[in-house]
C-alpha cells in the first residue's frame, strides 16, 4: 500500500499559487461543480511519480484569480492507496482553501472525509450536493445544524441545475478574505486537529449524520425507480441489454453514416483533390511528390486513415461512454454482471475499467490501480491488451468489414469474447492470489450536466488527437517511405512465408504488421488499401490486429504500472497468439472453403 512518505511532493504543485483544492468522495458531482466554476481552458495532469491524474482550471472570485484543482475522489485521508495518498499530497501543498462536495443521500461516509480534512486547518466550504435526490429519498436535513457541526459553511446544493453555485462562490471568497485558518475558524469544532483512530472518526461521523438528517417519507423519481430496476437481476439484465445494444447501434450505425455522408465525401472529393493541386503545382515529379500524394500520400492516405476511418467511431464510442459514465449506469452493470465476471476470476467492479479499454487501453490499464489485489490488476492488463480493441481499433475494423457481411463484425466479436474468457480462466489459475469481493458504490441514476458533460468530451477527444492521431500521422510517414524506397517489397518477400503461407494474406499485408508495432489500429487500415482482398482474408487480418502487439504507448504505461519485463512478455505473447489463432482460422477454413 502506498503511504504519503512514499509520494514525493510534486514541484509543480506546490509552485501553484492560490490553489483551491476540490475534493470529495467519488460519484459526488464533483465534475460538475468543476466544470460550472471554470472556464473551457483546463489541464489534464499526471501527479508526479504516480499515475493518478488530476484536472486543474481558473476560477475568479472578487477581483482575484485562483487555479482549482479537481483532486481524484477519495473515501478517506489514511493514505492507504496511491489516490489517498496523492490526496494528501495536494494538502500539503498550501492550498488557500478546500471545496469539499458532500453527497446528501450518503453522509455518513462523506461526513467521515470531512472530518478528516479539518485536521489539516485549512479554510473549508462544504457544498451539500443533491440534496433534491435526498428530499425524493425522504431525507430533511439541517445544514446549518450541520454547518455547527463541521464548524464551517454548509451550502445545499444541486450541482446539475447550478443552484447552489452561486453561494458557494460567495462563501470561498468570503473565508478567503478572512485570511484565517480553519481551526480559527471553526473554534467550535469539537476534535478539530485532532489524531483520533479513524474508528473515531467514523463514530463521530454517524453521530453528526444522525443528529442533522431526519427520514420521512419520500416520493421517488422515474430515474430514481428507473435505477433501482437496473440493480435487479430479473428487470436489470433486459435494461443492460438494451443499453448494451442501443449503445452499440449508436456507434456503429451513427459512425457508418457519418463515415459515408459526410467524412468521406470530403475526403476524397474536397481535401484530396485540393491538395493534389497543390502540392502538384510547384513540386516536380518523384520520391517526395509521391510522399506527400502517392499511393501512400501524407496527403491521402494520411486523411482517409485519420479523418474518415477511425475519428467518427471515436467521437461517437466517447459521446455514449460519457453519458454512461456521469448518469451512474455503468456501476449498474458492474453489479449485475458481477457473478459472471467472478467466475472468470476477477470481480464485477472491474468491468467498467475493462470497458474503458474499449476507448483506449492507456486508461484502462492505469485504471486497474482501483483494482485490490495484484492479481486482479494483472488480470485487467492482460484481457485489456489480448483482447480489447480500442475504439481507434475497432473503428477501423468496421471499416474493414463494411464491404462483406457484417456476420464477420459478428464473428470478431465472438472471438474477441472466447479470448477474454480462455485468458481469464487461464490467469486464474496460474498466478496466485485471490480476488477480493466487491465494493461499489452505487450513485444515483441522474441525468449528465451538460456542461460537464461537453468539457469531459472535449478533454477525451483532446487527448485523443494528441495521444494517437499524431502517431497516426508517424505511421503514415512510415508507410510512404517504405513504399517510395522499395523497402516494403524487400520485405514483403522475407515475410512471405508468414504473411502469405501461414496466413494466407496478401504480400503487401507485411505492412501492416510493421505499422501495428506504432499504433494497432495501423494494423488494420493498411489492409484497406489492398484490392481484392476476400472475406477470409479481410478476417484473418483482422484477427492478428486484434491479438496483436500493444501499441508503443501500452507498452509505455505496462511497464511503468508492472515492469519492463512484464511488457515485453506482454508484447511476446500477444503477438505469438495473434500467428497462431489467426494462422489456425485460415487453415482450418481452407480445408472447408
Amino acid at each position: 500500500m502506498a503511504t504519503c512518505h512514499d509520494i514525493k511532493a510534486d514541484p509543480s504543485v506546490y509552485e501553484k499559487p492560490n490553489k483551491i483544492l476540490l475534493m470529495g468522495n467519488p460519484n459526488v458531482g464533483k465534475s460538475v461543480f468543476f466544470s460550472s466554476m471554470t472556464g473551457v481552458h483546463v489541464v489534464s495532469s499526471n501527479y508526479a511519480g504516480t499515475t493518478v491524474s488530476y484536472t486543474e482550471g481558473q476560477i475568479k472570485l472578487g477581483d482575484k484569480n485562483y487555479t482549482l484543482i479537481d483532486v481524484p475522489g477519495t473515501y478517506s485521508l489514511e493514505a492507504n492507496s496511491e489516490a489517498e495518498a496523492v490526496a494528501v499530497s495536494f494538502l500539503h501543498s498550501n492550498p488557500v482553501a478546500v471545496l469539499c462536495v458532500l453527497d446528501a443521500t450518503n453522509l455518513e461516509h462523506n461526513i467521515k472525509l470531512g472530518l478528516e480534512l479539518k485536521k489539516f486547518n485549512i479554510p473549508i466550504v462544504y457544498a451539500l450536493n443533491l440534496i433534491d435526490v435526498a428530499k425524493r429519498h425522504g431525507m430533511e436535513i439541517n445544514a446549518g445544524l450541520l454547518s455547527q457541526e463541521l464548524g464551517a459553511p454548509v451550502i445545499p446544493t444541486v450541482a446539475v441545475k447550478g443552484e447552489g453555485l452561486a453561494e458557494v462562490k460567495k462563501e470561498l471568497q468570503k473565508i478567503l478574505e478572512q485570511q484565517q485558518n480553519s481551526c480559527s475558524h471553526c473554534a467550535a469544532c469539537p476534535g478539530c486537529g485532532s489524531t483520533g483512530t479513524e474508528q473515531d472518526t467514523w463514530e463521530r461521523a454517524r453521530e453528526i449524520a444522525a443528529r442533522v438528517r431526519k427520514k420521512g417519507e419520500g416520493r421517488l423519481s422515474f430515474l430514481d425507480r428507473l435505477g433501482d430496476a437496473m440493480l435487479r437481476p430479473l428487470t436489470g439484465l433486459p435494461l443492460a441489454i438494451l443499453v448494451i445494444a442501443l449503445s452499440l447501434g449508436v456507434i456503429v450505425g451513427g459512425g457508418k453514416a457519418l463515415r459515408a455522408v459526410f467524412l468521406l465525401p470530403l475526403v476524397n472529393k474536397v481535401l484530396v483533390p485540393l491538395f493534389k493541386m497543390i502540392f502538384s503545382s510547384f513540386i516536380p515529379e518523384g520520391v517526395l511528390l509521391n510522399v506527400l500524394i502517392g499511393e501512400y500520400g501524407i496527403f491521402v492516405i494520411g486523411f482517409e486513415w485519420i479523418i474518415a476511418l477511425i475519428f467518427p467511431y471515436v467521437f461517437l464510442f466517447y459521446i455514449v461512454f460519457s453519458f454512461l459514465e456521469d448518469s451512474g449506469v455503468l456501476p449498474r452493470l458492474s453489479v449485475l454482471f458481477d457473478n459472471i465476471m467472478r467466475k472468470m476470476g476477477i470481480q464485477g467492479g472491474s468491468m467498467i475499467t475493462i470497458l474503458m479499454g474499449y476507448g483506449c487501453a492507456v486508461p484502462a490499464i492505469i485504471g486497474s490501480r482501483t483494482a485490490t489485489t495484484y492479481k486482479e490488476r494483472i488480470m485487467i492488463a492482460t484481457i485489456v491488451c489480448f483482447s480489447v480493441p480500442c475504439i481507434s481499433q475497432t473503428g477501423a475494423l468496421i471499416s474493414l468489414f463494411a464491404g462483406f457481411s457484417p456476420l464477420l463484425l459478428v464473428l470478431m466479436l465472438l472471438l474477441s469474447l472466447a479470448v477474454m474468457v480462455s485468458v481469464s480462466l487461464v490467469l486464474g489459475r496460474v498466478i496466485k492470489g485471490k480476488v477480493d469481493p466487491m465494493v461499489l458504490e452505487i450513485p444515483n441514476l441522474l441525468m449528465p450536466n451538460a456542461k460537464a458533460y461537453a468539457k469531459k468530451l472535449m478533454l477525451r477527444m483532446k487527448h485523443f488527437l494528441l495521444e494517437a492521431e499524431v502517431p497516426m500521422l508517424f505511421s503514415v510517414i512510415i508507410a510512404a517511405l517504405l513504399k517510395e524506397t522499395g523497402l516494403l517489397d524487400l520485405l514483403a518477400v522475407y515475410f512471405e512465408p508468414l504473411v502469405s503461407g501461414w496466413l494466407g494474406l496478401p504480400r503487401d499485408a507485411v505492412i501492416a504488421l510493421i505499422l501495428g508495432i506504432v499504433r494497432r489500429e495501423m494494423a488494420v487500415a493498411p489492409l484497406l488499401a489492398i484490392e481484392g482482398l476476400t472475406a477470409l482474408q479481410a478476417f484473418v487480418g483482422g484477427a492478428v490486429a486484434l491479438l496483436y502487439l500493444p501499441c508503443l504507448s501500452v507498452f509505455g504505461v505496462l511497464s511503468k504500472e508492472f515492469s519492463p519485463k512484464v511488457a515485453l512478455a506482454m508484447g511476446l505473447a500477444t503477438t505469438v497468439t495473434a500467428f497462431i489463432v489467426a494462422g489456425l482460422i485460415n487453415q482450418i477454413a481452407h480445408l472447408f472453403l
